[in-house]
């Protein structure tokens, strides 16, 4: 979620708001839920969760691409964890997000 049609949703989900108050439209809003999903309990993934996900007119190649991006971004929070590693705040304008800072 990039770009300026996201920037209220990005900013609130930065700032740790719970994802039924993110404005996004059901379908993105599912979406999220899933990738939370996967990065917090990837096992608990269903078949249903998925063709919930279909039937909210989310592709496959879609799906895939937000486990991948999802997996990849676990990875990168994981090595830097292990490694103890944190952004500088000038990378981000808005400083390090809340949910970062505050979880």
């Amino acid at each position: 979620m990039q770009g300026d049609d996201f920037t209220a949703a990005a900013q609130a989900i930065r700032d740790g708001i719970p994802l039924d108050q993110v404005p996004v439209t059901p379908a993105e809003r599912l979406l999220l839920e899933f990738v939370e999903t996967l990065t917090k309990h990837a096992y608990r993934i269903t078949d249903e969760q998925v063709e919930g996900l279909r039937r909210a007119a989310w592709s496959d190649e879609q799906i895939a691409e937000a486990v991948y991006d999802g997996a990849l971004f676990n990875l990168f929070v994981r090595l830097a964890d292990a490694f103890d590693i944190h952004p500088q705040a000038h990378y981000d304008a808005g400083g390090i997000p809340a949910v970062v800072r505050d979880g």
